[in-house]
């Protein structure tokens, strides 16, 4: 029984090592296009995937305004404790007070590029950006305040 087994194993292994070996070879004389990009030589014309993760990013549009309400979401949502949220209280006209966003603090350096913070906001203040280098002398500078200076929430957001 034992070397029926054996024997089998050694069929069972050589028949999978030739089906890949197969496959290789075939796509090494049948080949149509070129998918390896030659980094850093081509810097300027690097095609990355539309899916990309490269790094959370907070979008403003040109009056400096964000869709981010402060909810928190995405600090939950995240398994590694990359992004700390740091809310304050805004005295609305009519005199309600309403929770904003004071500053959102972005670790680079802990992020494991899971997206999902993004899939957890509910109003999409936040995405992925195409950026990947991310290399550095000073790890301080991997953190990162996403809101810009100033920035407010976009009218109409909730």
């Amino acid at each position: 029984m034992l070397l029926k087994d054996y024997i089998s194993d050694i069929y069972q292994a050589t028949r999978s090592l030739l089906k890949g070996m197969r496959r290789t070879g075939y796509y090494f004389t049948h080949h149509k296009e070129i998918i390896t990009q030659q980094y850093p030589d081509n810097k300027s014309e690097a095609k990355l995937p539309e899916r990309f993760r490269g790094e959370v990013v907070m979008p403003h549009d040109t009056s400096n305004e964000h869709a981010c309400t402060g909810c928190t979401a995405c600090e939950l949502a995240c398994p590694n404790g990359t992004i700390k949220i740091i809310t304050k209280f805004d005295v609305t006209p009519d005199g309600k007070k309403k929770k904003a966003l004071d500053t959102f603090i972005y670790h680079l350096e802990l992020c494991t590029m899971c997206n999902l913070c993004i899939e957890a906001c509910p109003t999409d203040a936040i995405k992925m950006a195409q950026s990947f280098e991310h290399s550095v002398y000073d790890r301080s500078q991997l953190t990162k305040k996403l809101n810009a200076p100033g920035s407010k929430i976009r009218e109409g957001v909730e």
